[in-house]
């Protein structure tokens, strides 16, 4: 009874109800209308901007892959596994800032996409994730390739749009659910969205003319409020006159005003080689990039203790750095482009929200116009100056006397003799921290991590997809076993537009428990069966 209003219909490929219309709980669709439904959503897309389409090939997807290949405005990117695919979109986003259109067919094809969205959820990188889907008629009666897919990536989504079966009497709303996904993926904190697309067979039909532009409007990108003048008098104040330390992580960028700002106070900049920051200028303030090796040493912390801490960006790797800051008691001010709040330690006592590129200026304005002038401790820096260049001295020189391919050493090396203008993604585990520990300050290097949820996912792909992007020669830190889990980003590869160098690192698998209490624990046989793999 409760399927008796369905028109019956054949569940495999190449049986169709009816080639030019069906009617169905008062909905007008056609596979003229399926095609012209998605050809709209892309001349939506395109006009706001996208560049990039990563496809997992599949039947149910074909109206929208066939949409997407029409537009020659679209860099075209086929990968065969989903898994793959979706990390591809993740790098596109890393280095573009824009999301990549990222389709697969019906089924678990959509489930292969869960890791990258976690990773694009945690680390805010725009991502618009196109699942097709069977259509109604077809849901919760044992038809292949159909699971469940609404809001399929859970919490993970900033937003689940089910777009239904393309209705020609909705076709004035087309753009709009188009510039609704874009928007949603783009907000004040970015992330991933799922676009569900449910489509009928015939899946091949002609797009007829496309529904008229009514919203001209370019891309609205939501941005942070403008600092209020009574918040940046309450962090000058706090800051004016102390001993401190800038903290520059991912997403602060010397150009938004941090080593201004560092000037003004007199204070050193910890700079995670993420943000931008950690380069060798001739009016740079003092870079510190050795901070893990000195703070290791108990009377240089306990000298170097701060009684202020300001934290731009996202918190460093390193976890003897991280302890340092909570083990000092400093107060700590942490200055975010968006609301998400990093504080796994329970330490920030003021968390700023805004626009990086307003705050830092805003608050070098403040320093400069306060009647009490903030004093500058000349001992401070020069402190800070002096422990830098020995750790830096002494790096070097372990490695000349150990003159073999350690991983600080590749590490260091690597990021030393990287050409100018390049990119470096480099895989969590024990390369993030080789890079964050050992590379100096320099120059003309752009550097990614998926450091959202830390896993070893799919790194090949985003790398893959850094370079795709960039159109610049874009290299790559691995340690063997996220190679492995991570090989099928090299499917095709040669084919592809991308400049990719690979520099893998023979750790032994899974290398970083040997840093781990596990290690020392269990007997070597165990250890190595359940961690060293």
């Amino acid at each position: 009874a409760l399927l008796s209003d369905v028109e019956p219909r054949a569940n495999h490929v190449g049986e169709d109800f009816d080639h030019h219309r069906c009617h169905d709980r008062g909905v007008t669709t056609s596979p003229a209308i399926t095609a012209t439904f998605c050809a709209t959503l892309v001349d939506e897309w395109i006009r706001l901007g996208l560049r990039h389409a990563v496809i997992g090939p599949g039947s149910r997807s074909t109206p929208m892959a066939l949409a997407l290949g029409a537009r020659d405005e679209l860099e075209l990117h086929v990968f065969h596994d989903e898994r793959s695919a979706s990390f591809v979109a993740l790098g596109i986003g890393i280095e573009s800032g824009l999301p990549a259109i990222l389709l697969c067919t019906s089924g678990t094809a959509a489930v292969q996409f869960h890791a990258a969205a976690v990773e694009a959820h945690h680390s805010e990188v725009p991502l618009l994730m196109c699942t097709a889907d069977r259509p109604p008629e077809l849901q919760g009666v044992g038809a292949p390739q159909t699971i469940d897919q609404r809001n399929l990536y859970g919490v993970a989504s900033r937003k689940f749009v089910d777009a239904a079966v393309a209705d020609s009497g909705l076709a004035l709303s087309w753009r709009e659910l188009a510039r609704e996904c874009v928007e949603a993926t783009c907000g004040i904190s970015p992330g991933p969205v799922q676009l569900n697309l449910p489509f009928r067979e015939p899946l091949v039909g002609d797009a007829s003319e496309l529904p008229p532009i009514i919203d001209s409007r370019p891309l609205n990108r939501q941005m942070p409020s403008p600092p209020l003048v009574a918040e940046v008098e309450l962090i000058a104040t706090t800051l004016r006159g102390k001993r401190g330390v800038l903290i520059a992580g991912a997403g602060a960028k010397a150009k938004n005003g941090v080593f201004e700002l560092a000037r003004v106070l007199g204070w050193p900049v910890l700079a995670d080689p993420r943000s931008g920051c950690r380069v060798r200028e001739a009016d740079s303030p003092v870079v510190v990039a050795a901070a893990d090796s000195f703070l290791r040493i108990e009377h240089v912390a306990r000298s170097l203790c701060p009684e202020v801490i300001v934290r731009i960006g996202d918190p460093p790797v390193s976890k003897v750095v991280n302890q340092w800051l909570r083990d000092s008691g400093a107060h700590y001010i942490a200055i975010s482009p968006t609301p998400k709040k990093i504080d796994p330690d329970q330490i920030v006592a003021h968390h700023v929200v805004g626009s990086l590129s307003q705050w830092c200026p805003d608050l070098i304005t403040r320093l400069g116009e306060s009647t009490t002038p903030t004093k500058i401790d000349a001992a401070w820096l020069a402190q800070w100056q002096r422990v830098e260049t020995v750790a830096q001295g002494v790096i070097t020189e372990s490695i000349r006397v150990e003159m073999s391919p350690t991983e600080p050493a590749i590490a260091r090396a690597l990021g030393k003799h990287i050409p100018e203008g390049s990119r470096l993604v480099v895989s969590s585990s024990m390369p993030v921290r080789d890079y964050e520990w050992f590379a100096e300050p320099r120059d003309g290097l752009t550097v990614y991590s998926n450091r959202g949820a830390s896993g070893i996912d799919g790194v090949v792909s985003t790398a893959v997809g850094v370079a795709l992007a960039s159109h610049t020669p874009t290299y790559l830190l691995i340690g063997d076993i996220a190679m492995l889990h991570a090989s099928n980003g090299l499917i095709g590869l040669a084919q592809r537009q991308a400049d990719v160098r690979i520099v893998c690192v023979d750790n032994r698998g899974g290398g970083i428990f040997s840093f781990l209490p596990q290690a020392s624990s269990l007997d070597a046989v165990r250890f190595e069966q359940l961690f060293g793999t």
